[in-house]
């Protein structure tokens, strides 16, 4: 029997895929418990109606992560540090604080986890600080460190 898989089954596929099982098999454990259905032309039809929605939702999320890396291009977040004598600073910059700052300063919302940083900035400057959008578009913030 051709069942569509609902969830992913450890010794059978992942969620979405056909696959053919057993009548026994199929009637006794993955009906009942919800794992599957069976294929038929309706479910077949659902199915590839899901896909399709599916890669339109992944398409409109890749192309607002590209406008978004297009306007973090050319902005400088500045993020103020105190510092001693010499330029040395007292503690470093995180990327909560960058995040924090980002959204003070240009009322973007990008959480500090998609930033990769590193090694935390401890010196004043500008840095570029590489940021996973989404996983097939990397941008970069530049961070201005000054004294405060």
């Amino acid at each position: 029997m051709k069942v569509i898989l609902l969830q992913d089954v450890k010794s059978l596929g992942k969620k979405g895929d056909i696959v053919n099982v057993s009548d026994g098999y199929a009637k006794n454990m993955i009906l009942p418990k919800k794992l599957g259905v069976e294929a038929t032309g309706k479910n077949l039809n659902d199915l590839k109606l899901q896909n399709q929605h599916a890669e339109k939702v992944a398409q409109e999320q890749l192309d607002a992560a590209k406008q978004m890396a297009e306007e973090i291009k050319d902005k400088i977040v500045e993020v103020k540090i105190k510092a001693g004598e010499g330029g040395r600073t007292f503690g470093s910059v995180s990327t909560k604080e960058i995040s924090a700052a980002i959204k003070q300063q240009w009322q973007m919302d990008i959480d500090k986890k998609k930033m990769v940083l590193s090694d935390p900035i401890k010196s004043l400057g500008t840095f570029e600080v590489p940021v996973k959008l989404h996983p097939k578009v990397t941008g970069t913030v530049r961070v201005k460190v000054t004294e405060a």
